[in-house]
């Protein structure tokens, strides 16, 4: 339980900041003449460099020790933190891009935090105990979803710096919690060699196809040639990456690990589940702050049913995958979510705001039955001196398939829509014309359609999974 409590702080710190995030971004823009493009790099880059970071990390920390990495993660998160927080008073001048810049340091913090948490938890709790554990952490990032846009409305009238500078205090607490509370696991790794050339590879190949995912889903053809390139450098990067972690000794992402079918198909779900459902809340607040002419914290609070369900069934869920096997559990909480999706595809300004709570309760339902009994089978398939290489590996892909859903969602919703119209919806500031909202919802039509149809093809793969308990 100590474990939990201390990964249930950095749980939420990480939830809170990104839902609240969200609600202050109109007082942001104002305050630091940011055009759109801008602040959705304030956005994204976070989720750009915790993909990336978080494999490296989970190695180091399987090499020396996850409490050493994960306490400076808590430090580096709040200094990045502070940083965020008075780019408001600076007045640097970059027009926001200070700000993308002080969120890189926020965002290697949240690595250390993200590639430890799973491999802490599944190293501390015991054979049979493991799924609740799982759940009960997964309460925390619910929890946070759901208090975040409460958080940013009760701070937006103090000032959107507020939002970054109430993570230090956390922060601090939770260096000096973790640093007090943590021990070691009690193994070791015996070789402490680094993989420095996986790593480089493994770095330019993510970084070019994040890179080329990013600027496609911006929507802007000026940029395509150096999509084009970005994308084959990516590819490259990737093969190489590839070949190098089949033939090293100590490899930086032990590809081998995959071999496993329950680590495998749990890893695939994982990356099929955050791109079907990665998109899905900036869609929905597109959806509510456009036809539903509501505002960013209206939209934010709009979005609580989804996150609610999440705290009730994931611990349920986590126990149950314990004591039945995480197999059926994830197939039908990924068919929940399929349902959802499918049911979002057809939304428009006229649909009843019952109907979106009961299609938001079954997202949230689905997401809680699949989450903590998929990450039970896959951290629990690798040996424990591999547990921060799976934990980075999970959370890798993860990300990966988020960041695609958005560059899938972006182009589709996008089209025709003026860049001012679109900043309107985002923000939910200014009127939007009748035409915009029609193309709004055609868009939004054909991008929870795909989704839908890519979740069908995460359930079919879950049932892929081996029937026996994973623990």
């Amino acid at each position: 339980m100590t474990v939990l409590s201390v990964t249930t702080v950095g749980a939420l710190l990480a939830t809170i900041q990104g839902s609240a995030l969200l609600i202050i971004l109109p007082d942001m823009m104002a305050a630091l003449h940011m055009d759109f493009i801008t602040m959705l790099w304030v956005l994204l880059i976070y989720l750009m460099v915790t993909t990336i970071l978080v494999p490296v990390l989970g190695r180091l920390s399987d090499m020396f020790g996850r409490k050493k990495i994960y306490v400076l993660g808590f430090a580096v998160f709040s200094f990045g933190s502070l940083l965020c927080g008075l780019s408001g008073y600076l007045h640097l001048g970059f027009h926001g891009w200070d700000l993308v810049g002080f969120r890189i340091v926020q965002a290697v913090g949240g690595s250390m935090l993200l590639a430890n948490s799973m491999a802490m938890i599944t190293d501390a709790f015991r054979k049979g105990r493991l799924g609740f554990g799982l759940g009960v952490n997964g309460v925390a990032a619910a929890a946070g979803f759901v208090i975040g846009p409460v958080v940013g409305g009760v701070l937006a009238p103090l000032g959107w710096e507020y939002v970054f500078l109430v993570n230090v205090p956390i922060g601090i607490f939770g260096v000096f919690w973790a640093a007090r509370r943590l021990r070691e696991p009690k193994w070791e790794v015996k070789e402490h060699k680094f993989d420095w050339t996986g790593t480089a590879t493994f770095f330019v190949g993510l970084f070019g196809i994040l890179m080329a995912f990013t600027y496609t889903s911006f929507g802007d053809p000026s940029m395509m040639k150096y999509v084009y390139i970005m994308a084959v450098v990516g590819v490259i990067g990737i093969v190489a990456f590839i070949y190098v972690e089949l033939h090293v000794e100590y490899p930086m992402m032990d590809l081998r690990l995959f071999r496993e079918r329950n680590y495998a198909v749990g890893n695939f779900t994982n990356f099929l589940n955050g791109l079907c459902i990665g998109a899905a809340t900036f869609l929905l607040i597109f959806y509510f702050q456009g036809p539903c002419q509501k505002s960013a914290l209206e939209a934010g609070i709009l979005l609580i049913p989804s996150g609610l369900p999440m705290m009730i069934v994931g611990p349920l869920s986590g126990r149950w995958s314990d004591k039945y096997g995480p197999k059926l559990l994830t197939a039908g909480g990924l068919a929940l979510t399929t349902v959802a999706l499918a049911g979002f595809a057809f939304i428009n300004k006229d649909t009843s705001i019952w109907l979106l709570v009961i299609l938001m309760i079954c997202m949230g339902v689905g997401g809680g039955m699949f989450a903590s009994p998929n990450s039970n089978s896959i951290m629990t398939a690798v040996p424990p001196e591999r547990r921060g290489i799976a934990s980075g590996a999970r959370v890798m892909l993860r990300n990966t398939g988020t960041m695609f859903s958005l560059a899938i969602a972006f182009p589709l919703v996008l089209a025709g829509i003026d860049p001012a119209s679109m900043a309107n919806i985002f923000l939910g500031v200014g009127t939007v014309s009748d035409a915009a909202i029609s193309m709004l919802e055609h868009g939004l039509g054909q991008a929870f359609t795909v989704f839908a149809i890519v979740s069908v093809v995460s359930v079919i793969v879950s049932l892929l999974r081996p029937g026996k308990k994973t623990v």
